[in-house]
C-alpha cells in the first residue's frame, strides 16, 4: 500500500515539474530562442574525483546529463545541438582511457537507437561531424549506422563531434574545394589552382559543420573561458556561457541562464551577423 502510495506521489511530482518547465518555456519562447546550442563538456573526470566514484562514472553521469539537456533543449524549440564529445587531441591521452571512452561511446551510440530513447521520442536526426576515419572500427560503423536509422527524422538534428578539431576541419574543406575545382576544370593535378577561384562559400560548404548553421550559444562547464580548438569557425559571432558547474551537474537553472543572457543581446548578435553579409 505504502509503495502505491509512494509511486502516486513520484507522478505528481513528475508531472507537476513538467507542467512548470513548460510554462517556463513558453514564457521564454516570448523573445528570441536560440536555433543552435553547442556544449563542451566539461568536467566529467573531476565530478568522479569530487564524489569519489570509480574510473570513468564520471562519463556515464555525464551522459546522463546530456539525455536530460537534450531533452530540455527540444522541449524550449531548439532545432541544433552540438556536443563536443571527443576531440583529435584526446587520442593522446593513454589507451587505456581512450579505450574506456570508445567502448562507451559505443555502448551509447546502440543506447540512442533503442525505442525509448530521447533520439525517437523527439524525432532526432544524429550526425557524427569529425574525421571518422580515426575512430575505432566498431564506434565508426556504429556512429554511421545511427546516422542512417535516423537520417527521416528531421524535428532536430543533435550533431556528435568525435575525432574533431576545427583546424583539421579547415584543412579537409580547403582539399575538398581545391579537388571539386580541378575536378570541374578538368585541370591537370600538376597545374596550380589559383586561390581567387576559392570562395568563402566553398569553404563553408565542404565544413563537417556545414550542416548546421552557426552556433549562437556556446556552453563550457567547468567556469572554463577555452574555446579548446572547438567550432572556431562557426562561434564568431555567438554567446560564450561558462557556468562553473561540473558537466555532470548542469541543469535546467543553466540552459534558462544561458537563453537569458542571449535574449538580453540578441540585437547587438543580429547587428553583427547582418554586417557580415
Amino acid at each position: 500500500m505504502e509503495n502505491k502510495e509512494h509511486t502516486l506521489v513520484t507522478r505528481l511530482v513528475g508531472s507537476l515539474v513538467s507542467y512548470m518547465r513548460r510554462f517556463l518555456f513558453r514564457v521564454l519562447s516570448v523573445g528570441p530562442v536560440p536555433n543552435h546550442l553547442a556544449f563542451i563538456l566539461d568536467g566529467n573526470r573531476r565530478y568522479a574525483k569530487k564524489w569519489n566514484l570509480g574510473e570513468g562514472m564520471g562519463h556515464r553521469a555525464g551522459f546522463l546529463a546530456l539525455m536530460t539537456l537534450m531533452k530540455y533543449c527540444y522541449e524550449l524549440g531548439v532545432k541544433y545541438v552540438t556536443i563536443y564529445a571527443f576531440s583529435i587531441d584526446n587520442f593522446r591521452r593513454r589507451p587505456d582511457e581512450v579505450q574506456y571512452v570508445m567502448d562507451l561511446m559505443l555502448e551509447k551510440i546502440e543506447g540512442l537507437l533503442k525505442e525509448e530513447s530521447i533520439v525517437n521520442q523527439y524525432g532526432v536526426k544524429v550526425l557524427f561531424i569529425g574525421n571518422l576515419k580515426l575512430l575505432h572500427e566498431p564506434v565508426r560503423i556504429a556512429a554511421e549506422k545511427a546516422m542512417k536509422a535516423t537520417s527521416n527524422n528531421n524535428q532536430s538534428i543533435l550533431l556528435i563531434c568525435v575525432a574533431y578539431t576545427p583546424t583539421d576541419e579547415i584543412v579537409h574543406s580547403a582539399q575538398e574545394c581545391c579537388d571539386e575545382i580541378r575536378s570541374s576544370m578538368k585541370v591537370n593535378e600538376e597545374k596550380d589552382v589559383k586561390s581567387d577561384l576559392i570562395k568563402l562559400g566553398d569553404i563553408e560548404r565542404h565544413m563537417y559543420m556545414g550542416v548546421a548553421p552557426d552556433v549562437d550559444i556556446l556552453v563550457r562547464t567547468s567556469g572554463e573561458t577555452r574555446l579548446s580548438n572547438f567550432l572556431l569557425w562557426q562561434t564568431t559571432d555567438c554567446l560564450l556561457y561558462s557556468p562553473k558547474a561540473l558537466w555532470p551537474e548542469i541543469g535546467l537553472r543553466h540552459i534558462v541562464w544561458g537563453v537569458l543572457n542571449f535574449q538580453r543581446i540578441y540585437p547587438y548578435l543580429e547587428k553583427r551577423r547582418k554586417k557580415q553579409l
